[in-house]
């Protein structure tokens, strides 16, 4: 339920300058106790309590303000609600819960601490009642690094790109092949205008006869990402010269075994059919010699 409503007539400006007085209370109290830390990443939302309880009749006579370090976020009077141009339409109140805010859409210029200031009308002035702070941690980390393969830009040579996105503060892209840093090209970074998010990207080309192992390091901050690309050279194909002369020998020599064979053949065959015929003409022979001896 959205609770950001149009701010009626504004009351003296006397209550805004007491403000700064109370930061200085706000600072003695961020360090006399303990701060209450929400920890969200960017485009989440948070929820930011006040820690303090008033009843529908309160609200009218009360003061509530939401400042961020030394910016207003939000504040209530008369059971009015106000909200600063940089957190309107985006941040809204639930005064029945702990009198908390929830800031929709984080963005990164929102980390910071922010100060619940309660004032109670008290012998003809306000004063304070409750002061509670709450420290807010956006983060924006970013997501292990893709790394795609981009095809051949020449013989031999392959390109690859690395690419990562959605993180802040701003980062360094390098690529390594054991340890060492190596020259990349079309190298881009680019940030978003509205979450002040990073977008980087670079590319690789590499000579594909060797093998190789490359890492993707994406450093920012105090934190890195990486992602690892190996590459295992093919086995070489026979040329095609290679192949016509390989051609050349087999062919010959398939047609001289195979005469040989058939050749081997033949003379065995006629061998053969001789000597079947020279048994054939003996007993032939010793058949004639039979009849025509005298008989005993």
């Amino acid at each position: 339920m959205d609770h950001t409503l149009k701010w009626g007539t504004l009351p003296p400006k006397r209550p805004y300058l007491k403000l700064f007085q109370l930061l200085v209370l706000a600072g003695l109290f961020y360090f006399c106790s303990g701060v209450i830390q929400v920890t969200k990443t960017v485009k989440e939302a948070a929820m930011l309590s006040c820690d303090y309880n008033i009843s529908t009749e309160e609200l009218k006579r009360v003061r509530i303000y939401w400042q961020k370090d030394n910016e207003m976020v939000l504040a209530v009077m008369s059971g009015k609600v106000k909200v600063w141009p940089r957190y309107e339409n985006r941040t809204i109140t639930d005064i029945t819960n702990n009198l908390c805010i929830v800031i929709l859409a984080l963005r990164l210029s929102d980390n910071g601490t922010y100060t619940c200031v309660i004032q109670k009308p008290e012998k003809g002035s306000y004063k304070l009642k409750h002061l509670t702070s709450v420290k807010l941690m956006v983060r924006a980390d970013f997501p292990v690094p893709s790394i795609t393969d981009l095809g051949n830009p020449s013989p031999n040579i392959r390109r690859i790109i690395c690419s990562t996105s959605g993180g802040f503060p701003k980062p360094h892209l390098s690529w390594l092949e054991n340890g060492e840093e190596l020259n990349s090209t079309n190298t881009t970074l680019s940030q978003d205008p509205e979450t002040e998010l990073y977008t980087i990207s670079s590319e690789l080309d590499f000579n594909m006869t060797s093998n190789h192992s490359f890492v993707c390091l994406v450093k920012y901050g105090g934190l890195t990402v990486s992602q690892t690309f190996n590459w295992q050279k093919s086995a070489k194909p026979a040329s095609s010269a290679n192949q016509l002369l390989l051609w050349a020998i087999i062919i010959p020599v398939s047609a001289c075994g195979i005469s040989v064979i058939i050749a081997v053949t033949l003379t065995y065959l006629s061998c053969r059919h001789a000597a079947r015929w020279r048994e054939r003409r003996r007993n032939k022979e010793s058949m004639e010699m039979e009849r025509i001896s005298p008989s005993t």
